[in-house]
């Protein structure tokens, strides 16, 4: 075996050379293996006062005491159920009542006085609205109108209702007497 081991520099005894260098190698390996670290990479530990959160603790045992409080009434509402024969209590002896029913009583007339007043106010009130005299200012209008215009109105209407449409000959004649007649109805 030590005939085909190698040294790295040139050696008298390859043999010795062998045993001292696999003995520096075991040496080396059981320093690693011992060998501490050098850098500290375990992080910062955490106060005590932030490990245990008091805060979150007495959280949760106000909760659990609610909770404990809350089933110790349900426990005795449902032992009175029990020893109570099976009959019913069912009726509220009390009333409810407003703090403020009386204030917002007093609003509410308030208010309908007040709408009671503008009530009658309107109703008292006539109107400045006269129809009439709108209807006779149109007339007076419409009368102008006509007197101004070149062309009288039901001259125009009669004009819309006589239109021709010219298909046939014989459909003319019928539609000229026919307008004839309208014209002569109209006078």
């Amino acid at each position: 075996m030590h005939r085909s081991y190698q040294p790295l520099k040139p050696v008298t005894n390859r043999y010795l050379q062998q045993r001292w260098d696999q003995g520096d190698y075991e040496n080396h390996r059981r320093r690693v293996s011992v060998a501490l670290p050098v850098v500290d990479t375990k992080g910062t530990t955490t106060p005590a006062h932030i490990q245990l959160k008091r805060k979150k603790l007495q959280l949760h045992h106000e909760r659990l005491s609610a909770i404990d409080r809350d089933n110790r009434l349900l426990t005795s509402k449902l032992a009175d159920i029990f020893g109570s024969k099976g009959l019913l209590d069912h009726r509220n002896q009390y009333h409810l009542k407003s703090l403020n029913a009386d204030r917002r009583r007093e609003e509410l007339l308030l208010i309908s006085r007040q709408n009671q007043a503008i009530y009658h106010r309107i109703t008292s009130r006539q109107s400045e609205y006269r129809r009439q005299l709108w209807l006779d200012d149109w007339e007076r209008a419409e009368r102008r109108r006509e007197d101004i215009s070149r062309y009288p109105r039901d001259l125009a209407e009669k004009q819309r209702s006589c239109r021709k449409v010219k298909f046939a000959a014989v459909e003319d004649d019928e539609r000229e007497t026919s307008c004839r007649n309208t014209d002569t109805h109209r006078s």
